[in-house]
């Protein structure tokens, strides 16, 4: 398994963590968006739609789209648990995760952050900070009563939302007011050993 992908993305990192939370060889490849690497024709051949992280699992077959790539990866193991309605409430995460949560609050990351565009946190589209504000919200809410997004464990739900939530303040998010959300972000780091 060969994972092309950028360590500064978080869409990347949750790839990483999954394969590394369940013992998965792999080889990482580095892409530098900024460079237009992800826009090479060797790039595109895997990934038409240019965009990190890409796996390649050999024999042409490639698999792009970070929650596609980690639902395929923890098929059978305790991260995607049998059950269909346990499946279903875990993707219900992950689609929202793509649609209002990472367009948002990660993309206020990637305005900000010195390795991207470098930009002041005042210059932050009001809308997409917004609707950042509303993401987090919605899942310290959902956290003041659970203590993992999707039952009693940690799931690629966690892994999914983990990724840009941890690195909110990096776009201008301030986690304090959010108690719940804080305390879930190090649980789920310490079953990944991330800390």
């Amino acid at each position: 398994m060969i994972i092309h992908g950028d360590l500064g993305s978080g869409n990347c990192l949750k790839v990483k963590w999954t394969a590394e939370h369940l013992r998965l060889p792999y080889t990482w490849v580095p892409i530098d968006i900024m460079k237009g690497e992800a826009k090479t024709a060797a790039f595109l051949a895997m990934n038409p739609a240019g965009q990190t992280p890409v796996v390649d699992f050999g024999g042409g077959k490639f698999l792009s789209q970070s929650n596609a790539i980690i639902r395929h990866l923890a098929r059978g193991t305790a991260l995607l648990p049998d059950d269909a309605w346990t499946q279903a409430k875990i993707d219900e995460w992950l689609f929202w995760e793509q649609y209002s949560h990472e367009p948002n609050v990660a993309t206020c990351r990637f305005h900000m952050h010195p390795m991207y565009l470098d930009k002041s946190k005042e210059t932050r589209d009001p809308g997409k900070v917004e609707r950042g504000e509303k993401a987090l919200g919605l899942m310290e809410l959902h956290l003041s009563a659970n203590t993992f997004l999707v039952g009693d464990t940690l799931t690629i739900a966690d892994i999914a939302l983990l990724a840009y939530t941890r690195l909110a303040p990096e776009g201008g998010f301030d986690l304090g007011p959010r108690p719940h959300l804080r305390k879930w972000i190090a649980t789920a780091e310490q079953h990944l050993k991330l800390t």
